[in-house]
């Protein structure tokens, strides 16, 4: 099966969370916008596709007579097909529940820098997003990461064991992408993460993603996507 990606060809976003499913699943797949002309296909796409089950904004895949839109949906879609998620129901589900816990996070992590409105431009709202930071990073943070690290702790070194799901690899880009936007308050973090850190480091070192990551298919990090380095907004977070 060949499976069509359509996302943003700049950044990397929501979009991400899928790319590194399917690079670590080995599947045969085109990111669309990043060709010739995918840009015009997906707008085109969006305009004139599936009247009834339209997705509302990339991310969203086409795999046969699917189109699969949201990034959770999306990877609940292709753990199974890519080797990516558990057997039994109640593991998967409880994968997909950690994914829709990242997937808030993510979303709060956004919010740190654009906490008025994503139609207005980060020097619209510094000072609110001044404040939006300063209580993300002193609560929000720690309360996610602390959660993550308890729970790869309590399932033996991942989020449903040793086994790469496409939930660790959510969380891998989670670790990777705070460290990019908020370097001074992870450092102060990860010593009290190590079980999280550990994840981060051993997914990084899977031969598929290892490839993929230093390959120009990863799209560096930017102040364009979700994960945005300004120095303003990052600080040290004091231990409780």
């Amino acid at each position: 099966m060949r499976y069509e990606l359509y996302y943003w060809p700049t950044i990397q976003g929501r979009g991400e969370f899928v790319r590194l499913a399917l690079e670590q699943g080995g599947a045969d797949y085109v990111d669309v916008a990043r060709k010739p002309g995918g840009m015009a296909a997906m707008n085109r796409f969006l305009e004139d596709g599936d009247a009834t089950h339209p997705p509302l904004a990339p991310p969203f895949l086409v795999s046969g007579k699917h189109v699969i839109a949201q990034t959770a949906n999306i990877l609940q879609f292709l753990g199974p097909r890519l080797g990516l998620a558990p057997k039994g129901e109640s593991a998967r589900l409880w994968v997909h529940q950690v994914q829709l816990t990242v997937t808030d996070f993510v979303a709060e992590a956004h919010d740190a820098h654009h906490p008025v409105g994503v139609g207005l431009y980060y020097e619209q709202q510094k000072r609110e997003a001044k404040r939006r930071a300063r209580q993300f990073r002193a609560e929000r943070m720690p309360k996610y990461l602390g959660y993550f690290e308890r729970i790869i702790d309590a399932n033996k070194g991942g989020v449903a064991g040793r086994a790469v799901s496409y939930a660790d690899l959510s969380l891998f880009q989670v670790v990777a992408g705070l460290r990019f936007a908020f370097p001074r308050a992870m450092r102060s973090l990860e010593p009290r993460l190590p079980k999280l850190v550990e994840l981060h480091d051993r997914v990084a070192t899977q031969p598929r993603l290892a490839q993929y990551l230093a390959s120009s298919r990863r799209i560096p990090f930017n102040e364009s996507g979700i994960f945005r380095n300004y120095p303003e907004l990052d600080g040290a977070i004091r231990r409780a």
